[in-house]
């Protein structure tokens, strides 16, 4: 029989749950708003929903378990969510230990950093390679590292909280509360805030001339159709993650780094940017690691949150062609 996961990706903006089967392939999906000051119970509830309207289609007999992809910080040796600032009554919440309650099949629970970075590592980009980072750069900055071939998760299962490693002293407040972060300076809220200001004082720029509020998607536009202050702009973002990108290579010498997330929608306007970057300012030895895009897209949480399921049943006695399906 066809082995199948439940890969859950919640968010503070999204809920969605897939079935994935061993290839990483999607089989069906679903997905609603989060409801993020319902409570636990209330999202609790609507993780339940999506998984019973998925599984209403297949044999629940070919479900090997559940993955389940949440933002942080979540202790994942213990199951418990310590604080997830997005998510309402989610302190000190044993999420693992609840979700469990909730399902007759074995639960897995991943920091959804982490969890991209393993769909893209076992599914994706990263397909093959034995280091990788996985950043994505959305409303936050977030990620994963793969090293020598395993998945690091450090102390608590908490590592690669990437977006808060400091990049200026004292400088811009990030929403954990630190100033200066790589978050704060990088991350697709801080380059959306960086052009409202900019469009503002300056009267030769198309941007904001509407009067709506500008999004990131406005200033990629306004490039691509000749606006300086537009360009000005994906330069300034792309040295900015590039210098972030380049810390991350020093200390992980990766194969590749994989940049996923809403502002990789433009990865081909940033890359070059980000490229010459480290080109420039990596030490020799790391000049030539590769920046790529996220095979997966908006999936690569998903699909990994599903992997978690693969990954677990393939270190089983019984399981040995799991293992050779996902490597």
């Amino acid at each position: 029989m066809q082995q199948i996961a439940i890969g859950i990706d919640l968010g503070g903006t999204q809920v969605r749950a897939a079935l994935v089967d061993e290839k990483g392939s999607l089989i069906a999906r679903r997905e609603e708003l989060t409801d993020a000051d319902g409570g636990p119970d209330r999202i609790l509830s609507q993780i339940r929903a999506l998984s019973d309207e998925l599984l209403a289609a297949v044999n629940p007999a070919g479900v090997a378990g559940i993955g389940v992809s949440a933002p942080g910080p979540i202790d994942t040796v213990s199951g418990i969510a310590t604080s997830i600032p997005t998510l309402s009554g989610f302190v000190d919440f044993p999420l693992r230990a609840e979700l469990q309650q909730r399902f007759p099949f074995p639960v897995s629970l991943e920091h959804d950093g982490i969890a991209a970075a393993i769909g893209e590592w076992t599914f994706g980009a990263g397909r093959g390679v034995e280091n990788l980072i996985y950043v994505t750069v959305s409303t936050g900055i977030g990620g994963g590292v793969i090293a020598d071939g395993r998945v690091l998760r450090g102390r608590k299962g908490m590592a690669a909280h990437i977006g808060h490693m400091s990049v200026v002293p004292d400088g811009e407040l990030c929403p954990c509360g630190n100033r200066g972060c790589f978050e704060a300076y990088g991350s697709g809220t801080a380059f959306t805030r960086r052009a409202r200001a900019r469009a503002a004082e300056c009267s030769e720029t198309t941007l904001g001339r509407s009067g709506d509020d500008i999004h990131s998607r406005d200033v990629f536009a306004a490039a691509r159709a000749g606006d300086a202050l537009a360009n000005a702009l994906i330069d300034e973002e792309a040295e900015i993650l590039g210098r972030g990108f380049t810390s991350l290579i020093h200390i992980f010498s990766p194969d590749m780094l994989v940049m996923g997330g809403g502002l990789s929608n433009e990865f081909d306007r940033l890359q070059p940017g980000i490229q010459a970057y480290i080109a420039q300012r990596a030490m020799p030895g790391f000049k030539d690691v590769r920046i790529v895009r996220a095979a997966l897209g908006q999936n690569s949480g998903l699909i990994g949150a599903a992997a978690l399921v693969f990954l677990a049943e393939s270190v089983r006695p019984d399981a040995p062609s799991l293992v050779a399906g996902l490597r």
